[in-house]
């Protein structure tokens, strides 16, 4: 047996000892490690020197985990090549590097493996594997019709602003970008460094836009599907329900706080018209859900608002989608769960339907865990930052929730402050579930219970 064939066996058991969460897993970080290296390229930056490993490995992990955190501008520092890599591992990251190898897989027309539709039902958050080569083709269907027109009306509008070749370039970034609630902006050569979209704020069309591409990215391609095919099936799953009321219900209580508490700021709302201030209202309440670019100075904003934005990005985004967080049908789990004990009913019900007990457990669990990473993580930043807690508090929680947003910490992060961003970014993309289960032992059967105990609450 030669060297190479006894390798290529001993790789092969290694990949089928490995769990789908480990898989996921690994596959992120390798491309995010390939990325990098792509990223180090003289020809990647627009200066033509090479590029630090910690800023690309930053840039990397950021583009492939749809975050949009920046320590270098995107459209300044990056060449045509580096900005080109940037979308490419967009996509990938966005749609996840399962769904892409099972197009590759569709293409060539190879069989997909029961290990391989595991992985799948894993790096989408399905709860079986029914259907899962169906979906990713309309996962795959829906990217690219949605990205497609969301780039061409982008262009159509910058057409204005700039050449036809550079509108058509910059519509397309950007409606990958904001499909895939990167956040990720080329606008720091026109109106400077870090701007994202503020001389934009009161254009109803990028604003309407764009706001549309990251509800659809953000509600889950699952919901997607499911709204596609209503009009066959004359309604809607139980998932699809909580997920299109919660973020209604965000977006619209959201824009009302940012509007009551930003309506007299100066630095923010204060300047625009009437109706560019409900936009740009509607636009800070969109884009906590891990989206990333802003119209408004986030530095700005009063402390309030500051904090409130802290909140919807700890939400985050639905499952199943390009976004992070903890999830809105997580936290309408909580809030169910909380009504309930209130009301003293001992069931979660939502569109008569009660919620099993499972699921309420691992919301509790997800939050709480979520919950203390970004507690520790901030408490160390706060002895390596030498900055005011509110805006290290704001740096993670965008971090975790692969949200993008920042207040202008992020170019000023030490060499500890971004490996620890780092790392909240790639936690947030897999989720911390998803790496606690690729990290822990095979379990093993409990060959005994302990009795029942009861403990005082409140």
């Amino acid at each position: 047996m030669s060297i190479g064939s006894r390798r290529e066996r001993v790789s092969a058991r290694l990949f089928i000892r490995l769990t789908p969460p480990q898989i996921l897993v690994i596959g992120f970080a390798l491309i995010i490690l390939l990325g990098a290296g792509l990223l180090m390229l003289p020809s990647s930056s627009a200066s033509g020197e090479p590029t630090r490993f910690v800023d690309a490995l930053f840039t990397s992990t950021s583009a492939t985990c749809v975050t949009g955190l920046v320590v270098v501008d995107t459209g300044i520092h990056w060449s045509l090549q580096g900005k080109v890599i940037i979308l490419l591992l967009m996509q990938i990251g966005g749609l996840g590097f399962m769904t892409m190898a099972t197009l590759i897989m569709l293409v060539f027309r190879r069989r997909i493996s029961l290990r391989e539709r595991l992985i799948l039902q894993e790096a989408l958050n399905q709860s079986s594997m029914e259907g899962i080569v169906r979906l990713i083709r309309k996962v795959l269907l829906y990217a690219l019709i949605v990205e497609g027109t969301g780039a061409l009306l982008l262009a159509l509008r910058f057409a204005y602003d700039m050449p036809l070749g550079d509108a058509l370039f910059f519509g397309l970034f950007h409606g990958v970008s904001m499909f895939n609630n990167a956040g990720f902006d080329l606008f720091g050569p026109l109106t400077g460094p870090f701007t994202s979209l503020t001389s934009y704020a009161q254009d109803p069309l990028v604003n309407i836009v764009v706001m549309l591409l990251i509800v659809i990215g953000g509600i889950g391609f699952i919901v997607i599907s499911d709204v596609h095919d209503y009009r066959f099936k004359k309604k809607l799953s139980l998932h699809s329900k909580v997920v299109l009321a919660s973020t209604g219900l965000l977006i619209g209580i959201g824009a009302l706080v940012f509007y009551v508490f930003e309506y007299t700021n100066p630095h923010t709302l204060g300047p625009l018209s009437p109706g560019g201030k409900v936009l740009a209202s509607f636009f800070a309440s969109v884009t906590p859900r891990t989206a990333g670019a802003n119209t408004i100075d986030i530095t700005g904003m009063r402390q309030a608002s500051q904090f409130f934005t802290i909140i919807l990005m700890f939400i985050g985004a639905s499952p199943g989608s390009t976004g992070g967080g903890i999830k809105t049908t997580t936290f309408s789990i909580l809030i169910g769960a909380m009504i309930a004990m209130l009301r003293g009913k001992g069931d979660i019900v939502y569109f008569r339907n009660r919620l099993a007990k499972d699921r309420i457990n691992k919301a509790i669990t997800l939050t709480l865990f979520a919950l203390i990473l970004v507690i520790l993580v901030s408490m160390v930043l706060s002895t390596t930052e030498d900055v005011d807690f509110l805006r290290i508090l704001f740096e993670v929680t965008s971090g975790f929730g692969t949200v993008g947003l920042t207040m202008g910490l992020t170019p000023q992060l030490t060499l500890v402050g971004r490996i620890l961003i780092i790392f909240m970014m790639f936690l947030g993309r897999l989720g911390p579930l998803t790496l606690a289960y690729a990290l822990q032992p095979k379990p093993e059967k409990e060959l005994y219970r302990y009795p029942e105990g009861k403990i005082t609450i409140g």
